[in-house]
């Protein structure tokens, strides 16, 4: 059985093991109805303990038989069978997302032997298999697919965002101008640090780009307060966004782009002041 990091505090470190322990209870439950492979533990439960606390949850695969696979997402029998559930309810094709009755919270998916080698997904842990299941099912055959567009890409996307996000505000549209310039364009931020950052971390999740960034960059080098300030500061978090890539990406702003960005923004502040002046 896995233990949390002696350097949780008490409650993370009791969150952590009765996380671990349910996982382990789940295995065998899986061990002893006979039908099924083996079982995956994946993120905080998988191979990155380490970030085990008081938050995390419960994320993994259950390996099944081919005709097994039916029972196991339309019932509930064998997750009850470790702990009593409180709430569930399929999210995916091939998953559900389940509250237990004592308060811990899961998201899992069921495959085949043969789902499961199609499927793209970070490394996990092996927390239980069958003695006739293969190796290395923790390891997936097809690595998920990662972006490969470069720097001047991502500027071209991120000042595009915010010149269809300002146009989007000015309409009214503030919502869909949050998305633009609060999510997508800083989304592209994420993207240009990974890509010039010598920090030598990895990504946290390889689905979730914005997962972790607080711990792995200075405010300093990534100022997210000014950059995601919410609803009805579409301007203010334009205005850090375009600041930060002329300050770390001037040689691939294009001039007439970013002339009209800037009018735009300009035009975002001043209706703003009006507002404020009234």
């Amino acid at each position: 059985m896995k233990r949390p990091s002696a350097q949780l505090s008490d409650r993370s470190a009791a969150h952590a093991q009765r996380i671990l322990d349910r996982l382990d209870r789940i295995g065998e439950v899986l061990r002893d109805r006979g039908d099924a492979l083996a079982l995956i533990g994946l993120g905080s439960v998988g191979r990155d303990l380490h970030r085990l606390d008081e938050h995390s949850d419960l994320d993994f695969f259950a390996i099944v038989e081919d005709e097994a696979k039916a029972h196991y997402l339309e019932s509930l029998d064998w997750i009850q069978a470790a702990s009593a559930v409180a709430f569930s309810f399929p999210n995916t094709a091939d998953g559900r997302k389940v509250l237990f009755r004592d308060g811990l919270y899961g998201e899992y998916a069921v495959f085949t032997l043969a789902e499961l080698r199609r499927a793209e997904y970070p490394p996990g842990r092996v927390v239980w298999q069958r003695a006739d299941a293969p190796d290395g099912l923790d390891v997936p055959v097809r690595h998920p697919h990662l972006e490969e567009f470069d720097v001047p890409h991502q500027v071209g996307e991120a000042m595009t965002n915010l010149f269809v996000g300002l146009h989007r505000d000015a309409r009214g549209e503030g919502l869909s101008a949050v998305r633009l310039i609060q999510v997508h364009a800083v989304d592209r931020i994420l993207r240009i640090l990974e890509l010039t950052a010598d920090d030598g971390a990895s990504r946290q999740d390889l689905f979730a780009r914005e997962r972790g960034v607080e711990r792995r960059y200075r405010e300093r080098d990534l100022p997210l307060p000014a950059m995601v300030p919410g609803y009805g500061h579409n301007a203010r978090a334009a205005r850090a966004v375009l600041t930060w890539l002329q300050a770390h990406c001037a040689e691939h702003l294009d001039p007439a782009l970013l002339g009209v960005v800037e009018d735009l923004l300009n035009d975002a502040e001043r209706r703003g002041q009006s507002y404020r002046d009234r």
